[in-house]
């Protein structure tokens, strides 16, 4: 259950992330307010990484892992870019639920790439969460 701890953890500062993006996102361009968040992001990861791993670490990564971790950073950059745009043309109660339809996008994703399984289950829990964003972004 460890996961699930992390988890919940994640979606509890996500929510708070669209909130406090919609406030500083009010009169700044939104890619200038995204390179604010990245750059503090990227300080602060670096912060954590350098006092829980070890520097040694950093030279065992494999050219594999150094590709999918810069593509993934690319994937989360341009979703970032359009977050904040999307943030700052729409209302946060509104743009949240869309934005995580993204787990619709990790379900298909992941049966295709990962041949994890789409069961009934995760199809009927990903049309119930498509449902649910629709129905919290119209208004």
């Amino acid at each position: 259950m460890n996961w699930l701890f992390w988890s919940l953890l994640s979606a509890l500062f996500a929510g708070a992330t669209a909130v406090l993006a919609k406030i500083g996102v009010e009169g700044v361009d939104s890619n200038l307010a995204t390179a604010i968040r990245t750059t503090v992001v990227l300080v602060f990861a670096w912060a954590i990484a350098l006092v829980t791993v070890r520097p040694a670490a950093l030279g065992q990564l494999s050219r594999q892992t150094w590709l999918f971790l810069a593509l993934s950073g690319i994937a989360t950059g341009l979703s970032w870019l359009c977050y904040f745009r999307a943030l700052q043309l729409g209302q946060a109660s509104q743009v949240a639920p869309i934005d995580k339809l993204s787990v619709v996008f990790v379900l298909l994703f992941a049966a295709l790439f990962l041949h994890e399984p789409l069961s009934l289950k995760s199809g009927l829990g990903g049309l119930l969460i498509v449902a649910g964003a629709l129905v919290l972004a119209w208004k």
